[in-house]
């Protein structure tokens, strides 16, 4: 049978890779494929939670209203991630917002099958209670790191992160493009100090810059920085 490319081949996501394989059928059958274009918002921040969202492919950015006028940018979700989990809690509505950043497809499951899965998966159970505690323990490190390191230690950990979470492409640059604002928001830096550390970076010959990719020449000494601004906070 010709694979359809517009929706999820039911074998590569979180909650298909962790359910039993006799519930796949199920998933099949109640999941929504939602193609989206780069920039398209999945849901938004006070939103009704209706359902839960799983990558297969593209990324997304989660990000949260940090003022009237700057974002924070939480996580960057790649093929297989879980995307709207933050809205399981005792509120009725999304804590976050997503958007692509580039395009791909969304699989979308509503809240009552989602309840289902709970119920009969426990495998499934047992992943997500994992992924939270592992989730919450970053979440509280990031803040931490907010609240106390500079801006060159913020970044240097946000490029080691990046690399860690996409890999690298074959010319060895990070596997994901980002914006500067986008990268600023991750950062929790203002723009113009971002746009300064990225220079001394270049200048020092610790990162190289093609356009919105970046390549790390010199990750030994982003470590040291992160090691040393944590220190120093």
């Amino acid at each position: 049978m010709a694979k359809n490319k517009d929706k999820c081949d039911l074998g590569t996501c979180f909650l298909c890779t962790h359910c039993l394989p006799d519930w796949i059928p199920a998933i099949s059958a109640a999941r929504k494929n939602i193609i989206v274009k780069k920039g398209q918002q999945i849901f938004k921040e006070g939103d009704p939670v209706t359902g839960i969202y799983f990558v297969y492919s593209g990324t997304v950015k989660v990000h949260k209203k940090w003022d009237k006028e700057k974002e924070l940018i939480l996580r960057f979700a790649r093929e297989g991630d879980i995307v709207g989990h933050l809205g399981l809690g005792s509120t009725e509505f999304y804590p976050v917002s997503a958007t692509a950043i580039k395009a791909g497809i969304i699989c979308y499951i509503e809240m009552p099958f989602f309840e289902s899965t709970l119920q009969v998966n426990n495998n499934f159970v047992i992943k997500l209670m994992r992924f939270f505690a592992n989730e919450l323990q970053e979440s509280e490190k990031r803040m931490r790191n907010l609240a106390h390191m500079p801006v060159k230690g913020r970044v240097a950990q946000a490029f080691i992160s990046l690399k860690n979470k996409f890999g690298l492409n074959e010319q060895g640059f990070i596997n994901i493009e980002l914006t500067r604002q986008d990268l600023a928001s991750f950062t929790g830096a203002a723009y113009e100090s971002l746009f300064r550390t990225i220079n001394d970076f270049i200048d020092e010959e610790i990162i190289e810059i093609s356009g919105k990719s970046i390549r790390i020449k010199n990750e030994a000494t982003l470590l040291k920085l992160t090691e040393e601004e944590q220190q120093a906070g």
